[in-house]
């Protein structure tokens, strides 16, 4: 029998008034952004894409929640800020969610959910990432001239006695290892993998199917592979000039580059010894390892500061002045770091907790269908405005948690959204945009 008594909750008095707080509002909803997420994905269709591609065993007459609605209710949750599936036992009674959902009842429980977690496998996982890329494609109205991919792995910290679990002496912790790869702002893998060997286990063989399914699109589009010392690996660099593909990488320093590198690094010392300021020097050389089979353009940086010498090495096979080559196109690798962490810590990519390897590898990539909406709604519903660059924990705080109450009848459903929202223009610009009828 359910209690039907709400407890009031003590507060100190407004002057000579008595406030009183209870959980007895009726349809009011803390998540009214969850209109805009479901604007954007009618527009894009993403989830709609991949609901046929992950597995359903079950009986069509037995159905209460289709695959899309609970596509759409975990991929909403991460967006708005739930990462757990107990979220979901009171989320599911939400107005809000529950039209977000196209559904006019409950949306799915935890157990449900689940479930349908662990139905994921290999081939929904390689289905995703080919609508990923295709959606990828499909955000350009015309051929771009040059695409830059950058590749990194992240430490995803396992939960417990988990599929794949290894030691990672580089993390010092037992945790996954997964890759990812993007364009600029947009994601295009999210590839989960064991900690037991490198950061470039199997990118050699993800660059390849990226470079051929994007020259499938564009045949004369320029690729530049940017990646940091993990990438630096005979296979790879070989690969990319074979197939002319331009490669931007970091290179670990060892003795031999510090010795090319001596004079670079003396002077960028005398300079700093005699100014106290801080000093970079750029030179470049032609350099062969032990294990490559020819002689490669070597990029050196001599930098002097107070904390001492900080040289580094980049190899490529670009023909930019070493100086502008650094600061611009290597350098600018790391707004990628950014991105991962919108992935791990705002939408909580890190959160594979599940025992089995492939249900991980769907919460990763739920994660990362949460990201591709959320990019498009400041990229495409927000230009323009000051949220155009807003991270996806600003974007949740500012646009999304508005709150709502809600009115449900056979004829129409009314939100009435916060009148002191602070972001009300912002939020009718982006609905505007992704109007689709």
């Amino acid at each position: 029998m359910p209690n039907c008594t709400v407890e009031e909750m003590p507060f100190a008095k407004l002057g000579r008034r008595e406030i009183e707080a209870r959980f007895d509002g009726g349809e009011v909803s803390s998540d009214g952004g969850l209109l805009l997420l479901r604007q954007v994905e009618r527009r894009l269709g993403l989830l709609k894409q991949v609901a046929p591609v992950l597995p359903d065993p079950r009986s069509p007459l037995l159905v209460r929640h289709t695959t899309e609605q609970m596509l759409r209710q975990r991929v909403f949750g991460l967006c708005q800020g739930y990462e757990d599936l107990n979220d979901h036992d009171r989320l599911k009674n939400d107005l809000a969610l529950q039209t977000a959902l196209e559904k006019d009842r409950a949306g799915a429980s935890s157990p449900t959910l689940c479930r349908f977690e662990n139905r994921a496998d290999r081939k929904a996982a390689v289905a995703i990432h080919r609508i990923l890329i295709d959606q990828f494609i499909a955000s350009f109205a015309q051929a771009p001239e040059e695409l830059i991919l950058d590749f990194d792995a992240t430490d995803d910290l396992v939960h417990g006695n988990q599929d794949g679990r290894h030691f990672s002496a580089y993390y010092d912790n037992y945790c996954f290892l997964p890759l990812y790869v993007f364009c600029g702002e947009q994601l295009l893998v999210a590839y989960l993998r064991p900690a037991k060997k490198d950061a470039a286990l199997h990118a050699a063989a993800i660059l390849k199917l990226l470079v051929t399914r994007l020259r499938q699109a564009w045949p004369g589009v320029r690729i530049i592979f940017r990646g940091d010392s993990g990438f630096c690996r005979p296979l790879l660099l070989s690969w990319c000039e074979r197939c002319h593909v331009h490669y931007v990488v970091s290179m670990a320093k060892n003795s031999r580059l510090l010795t090319l590198a001596q004079a670079w690094r003396d002077e960028a010392a005398q300079q700093f010894a005699e100014t106290a300021e801080p000093q970079r020097i750029f030179g470049e050389f032609r350099y062969r390892a032990g294990s490559w089979p020819c002689h490669r353009r070597m990029i050196a940086k001599a930098e002097h500061n107070a904390q001492g010498p900080n040289p580094r090495f980049v190899t490529t096979n670009l023909r930019d002045a070493p100086q502008a080559l650094y600061e611009r196109m290597y350098c600018a690798r790391g707004d990628m770091e950014n991105r991962i962490k919108e992935c791990q810590l705002g939408l909580f990519a890190d959160r594979t907790s599940c025992h089995l390897w492939w249900p991980n590898q769907f919460r990763l990539l739920l994660a990362s269908l949460a990201y591709v909406l959320m990019e498009r709604l400041r990229t495409l519903g927000l230009a323009g405005t000051d949220l155009a660059r807003a991270q996806v924990w600003t974007l949740r705080c500012r646009l999304l948690k508005v709150g709502a109450v809600i009115v449900r009848n056979t004829r129409r459903i009314r939100f009435f959204l916060a009148s002191a929202f602070p972001q009300r223009e912002a939020f009718h610009l982006a609905a505007q945009c992704f109007a689709s009828g």
